[in-house]
């Protein structure tokens, strides 16, 4: 990076993930000195999504182009009035929003994330970033994910990274270069199959704990196509809809099995992800926070599996996408082409002015 010897930013980084909870907001700080990126989480919280606005977003990806715009609007507007409220009188130098992905199909050049940014910065009054990843599908690249590039700055001492949201992903980082892509299902799975037992989630995998594996599901969950796949590969709603929704509402299974054949899998695939190599891995997302995940993942990787303090856990995609709107203020790449395939590294983002 062409920068000063010293450099400070504040950006505030908004996440919207495919398990629909809600927008999980960090304000951070960044500082660059002697040639590396340091930073620190000032500030976090997560803003539930009330019921009605989680259908709306579910619903949408069969509703009509104007259905479509008035969410991108609203969203545009919650996310405005969210991060006014955190801020609180607070400046930052950028808002850095993802956006709720709504289409992700990088194999037709498409990918389409909503929340307005021209409404955030009228609401707030600061650069905002959005838009990150249709440049890099552009390029011919998977748009995802955009994480590893962050992970590689501000993680230096990991070489090995695991994220459990909605989709889990890993990025390992060796000899220089980052490999990094979508792995398997993840939270939309665990949170569908608990919302059946009238919970938002499964808290600690108990429910799971009380179950069996099938073995039937779980080979057919395995046997997938997506899984044989080689990197690099991202995911999207529409594959979890149609291979995966299907396996596991199936009623002639007890959901409690269905639950524990779920965790049995993702476990099985992420391990055999990681490959041979031991290198520790750090985990963060709200999957670290299931107990049964977490020791059936150690079980069957052999691997030293880390789980960082709490607002890593939960803050680490809002953290690294603030310092992605950091570097798209400065021309500096956001996407790695070695991750996502694209023609070269890029700095996507829509950049609104706040003048």
């Amino acid at each position: 990076m062409a920068a000063p010897e010293e450099l400070r930013y504040t950006a505030l980084g908004v996440m919207s993930g495919s398990s629909l909870d809600g927008l999980d907001l960090a304000l951070c700080t960044f500082a660059w000195k002697a040639g590396k990126w340091s930073f620190r989480i000032e500030d976090a919280r997560t803003v539930p999504y009330d019921r009605a606005f989680q259908q709306r977003l579910l619903a949408v990806m069969q509703g009509s182009a104007l259905d479509l715009a008035r969410l991108d609007r609203d969203l545009g507007d919650l996310i405005g009035n969210a991060a006014s409220q955190f801020l609180a009188g607070r400046t930052v130098d950028v808002i850095a929003s993802h956006g709720h992905t709504i289409f992700h199909k990088p194999d037709e050049g498409l990918t389409v994330q909503i929340g307005h940014g021209a409404r955030i910065t009228a609401t707030n009054g600061f650069p905002v970033v959005t838009d990150f990843r249709t440049l890099d599908v552009a390029l011919g690249g998977q748009g995802a994910p955009l994480v590893p590039l962050g992970e590689q700055q501000l993680f230096p001492d990991h070489r090995c990274f695991l994220n459990i949201g909605g989709i889990c992903n890993i990025a390992i980082h060796r000899d220089g270069r980052v490999l990094g892509y979508d792995v398997c299902i993840g939270n939309q799975a665990l949170n569908l199959l608990a919302s059946e037992a009238g919970l938002s989630y499964d808290k600690d995998g108990a429910l799971a704990r009380s179950g069996s594996v099938n073995e039937a599901l779980l080979q057919r969950l395995n046997a997938l196509p997506f899984h044989q796949q080689a990197p690099p590969r991202s995911l999207g709603r529409e594959w979890f809809d149609a291979e995966v929704r299907p396996l596991i509402t199936d009623p002639s299974i007890a959901l409690n099995d269905r639950l524990r054949t779920v965790v049995q899998h993702i476990a099985l695939i992420i391990s055999n992800s990681l490959g041979t190599r031991r290198d520790t891995v750090l985990v963060t997302g709200g999957g670290a926070h299931n107990t049964l995940l977490i020791e059936r993942l150690r079980a069957v990787s052999g691997r030293e599996i880390v789980v960082p303090e709490r607002t890593i856990v939960d803050f680490k995609e809002a953290l690294i996408f603030a310092f992605l709107g950091v570097r798209r203020l400065n021309g500096d790449s956001t996407a790695l082409a070695s991750v996502t395939g694209a023609s070269r590294d890029s700095s996507g983002g829509s950049l609104v002015s706040a003048n």
